[in-house]
């Protein structure tokens, strides 16, 4: 059964309660309830803050439970006219690739929002956490490029203001760059959904759509390079990809903790997931014929990333540079076009956005007790903060890749399912895995280790509130690193599909470059 078929089937009916709209609609309309609540109300804000994104978070729970591990098409699908004329609708439908990246979402948003002290103006900031929730999530869900886009759109504007409002020094620049990078890329992006749909309407001769999976079925538009890249260049911005990237490192060393937490959880995934969903389904032909430019890009940009995140004397700029080079991996697994190899990309975007915020909310919490980031000026802090110590350690080793914990099931997978199809990428690609060991262990001993100055010796350890904010993280560090079953098994069936679908689209493997010449060139399915 094809991917199309399998869609069809699964979008045909739909289920009773909209749980994907109300997943969409919450954290939206709790949030306009805190804007219309008075600022000296910190306490009802506070509450209805965090009451909407606990709520959320168990909704995505739920979603995950009825969710069908068996199937490969779209389910719980959600679809109502929005914009007749134009062929626009609220259609929306979740699968194996972007379930665990809602419930990512939902866990995320009550972290980010309980973790770091707010000091100024809570009302403004927890309403721009909320509304960045529903559009976060609606753009993992939608179904229709155009719904697709605006959620997309959407999540820049309150970011912008997280950063620009509640950052540090260089706040303001960075929101900025963070924005003309971001809108930059989109303008690629809905040249290429206009034109897509006009195509669709003019060579099938049928109405205006922006279904994603009728536009799928556009004579000609498998091998479009033009399309493939305007899409590509978009979502590349938003991963970022090597050389897109020099925004990323800005804004996270500028923006506030709980921005820092949610673009490397989140956001940043808006970008790798739009190649999968998008991309490379709906170009199979032109990401095949373009997958050496993408796979270079990756590379380059996880030595890159490794390379200058040991130079950082920035601890914060640190991990901001390690996202850099762990990105890399999911966009090298994603072109690896074999069914380990995708199932990889998106298991290491879930665990990329459980171990790096964990560092985040450290290096803040860390921040909030010293007043710096400076590596050189921490010293010994595991002898005054020992749970603090043992838990950047732990999260440091799950960053890192150590067998047992998250990091290792992603890196494994995309390692082995890319090896066939691009091995010489992989074998230069490996050395970002030795460059990790290297920047990451180094800074925690020079944080962490020896005797703390007279300035560290007084730093308070994690306190319970703080050690419950990251509890579930840790947990989630271990269990998917001991027991990825779960994860896997919800994702696979929908990552099989979409290899098979690429190999029936993709056009003659045997024209393209020795990145297909494993299991491709034997017309086998990985």
């Amino acid at each position: 059964m094809s991917l199309l078929l399998a869609a069809e089937r699964a979008g045909a009916g739909g289920e009773d309660f909209p749980y994907l709209t109300v997943a969409v609609l919450l954290p939206a309309l709790v949030g306009v309830a805190v804007a219309l609540v008075p600022r000296r109300r910190e306490e009802v804000i506070r509450v209805l803050g965090v009451l909407g994104t606990t709520a959320t978070a168990a909704l995505t729970v739920v979603i995950a439970v009825v969710f069908d591990r068996h199937e490969a098409g779209y389910q719980l699908v959600s679809r109502h006219p929005w914009i007749k004329s134009f062929g626009i609708s609220w259609h929306l439908g979740v699968d194996g690739i972007s379930l665990w990246l809602v419930v990512l979402t939902g866990l995320l948003f009550p972290i980010a929002l309980l973790g770091p002290k707010v000091h100024k103006d809570l009302k403004a900031y927890t309403a721009w956490l909320l509304l960045l929730e529903a559009a976060m999530i609606g753009a993992f869900l939608s179904l229709d490029l155009f719904l697709f886009f605006v959620f997309f759109e959407v999540v820049l504007v309150p970011m912008y203001f997280l950063i620009g409002g509640w950052g540090y020094t260089s706040r303001r620049y960075a929101a900025l760059k963070f924005f003309v990078y971001t809108l930059v890329g989109s303008a690629f992006l809905l040249v290429g959904i206009i034109v897509l749909a006009q195509l669709h309407q003019a060579r099938t001769g049928g109405a205006l759509t922006f279904d994603l999976v009728e536009l799928s079925k556009t004579p000609g538009i498998a091998g479009s390079q033009l399309l493939f890249l305007a899409f590509m260049v978009a979502f590349a911005v938003k991963v970022p990809v090597f050389p897109l990237h020099t925004w990323l490192p800005d804004a996270h060393t500028e923006a506030p903790t709980a921005g820092s937490v949610i673009l490397a959880g989140v956001m940043l995934k808006l970008g790798t997931y739009g190649i999968l969903r998008f991309a490379i389904f709906l170009f199979p032909q032109a990401a095949k014929e373009l997958a050496w430019l993408w796979l270079t890009l990756a590379v380059i940009g996880m030595v890159y990333g490794a390379v200058v995140a040991t130079m950082q004397k920035d601890l914060k700029r640190l991990v901001a540079y390690s996202s850099v080079a762990h990105l890399g991996f999911i966009v090298l697994g994603a072109f690896a076009f074999t069914r380990q190899g995708m199932q990889g990309s998106v298991v290491q975007m879930i665990n990329h956005g459980i171990s790096t915020p964990a560092l985040f909310l450290l290096v803040g919490w860390l921040y909030e007790r010293r007043h710096t980031r400076q590596i050189a000026e921490l010293r010994g802090i595991w002898k005054v903060a020992p749970v603090m110590g043992g838990v950047f350690l732990l999260v440091t080793f799950s960053s890192i890749g150590l067998p047992g914990l998250n990091g290792f099931v992603g890196e494994f997978l995309v390692l082995i399912g890319a090896y066939p199809t691009a091995k010489w990428w992989v074998v230069v690609g490996t050395t970002a895995v030795i460059l990790a060991a290297l920047y990451l262990l180094w800074a925690f001993q020079r944080v962490f280790q020896g005797e703390p100055d007279e300035a560290n010796r007084g730093v308070p350890d994690l306190t319970m509130r703080e050690r419950a904010v990251i509890a579930p993280l840790l947990l989630l560090i271990v269990v998917l690193g001991v027991y990825p079953k779960p994860l896997l098994e919800r994702i696979e069936p929908s990552v099989t599909e979409l290899v098979e679908h690429v190999q029936a689209n993709g056009g003659d493997t045997r024209k393209e470059p020795a990145i297909l010449a494993g299991p491709h060139a034997a017309g086998q399915t990985p």
